[in-house]
């Protein structure tokens, strides 16, 4: 089991306690690109060729569970192959 593997398989098992560079780090092996919203915000905007929605996600420490699980079912709709 590979290192991401293991990152992966602790996101998927528990959003609830997860960071916000563990979760960069996720997205960004599946392909999305990172915007940071302008005006100083902390919200980062992460967006796929293949998707039409595109996920907001603060920077806050912890991050909420359900930022979590829209990262986690975007990455399931990639790997199924299917858009939003």
């Amino acid at each position: 089991m590979t290192k991401f593997d293991k990152l992966y398989s602790k996101i998927v098992n528990n959003p609830k306690d997860v960071s916000f560079e563990e979760l960069d780090k996720v997205l960004k092996h599946y392909g999305f690109k990172c915007r940071q919203s302008g005006g100083g915000s902390s919200h980062y905007n992460y967006y796929h060729a293949a998707l039409t929605d595109i996920l907001t996600i603060p920077r806050n420490r912890p991050l909420k569970a359900i930022y979590v699980k829209k990262a986690l079912l975007a990455i399931e709709l990639l790997e199924r192959g299917e858009e939003e």
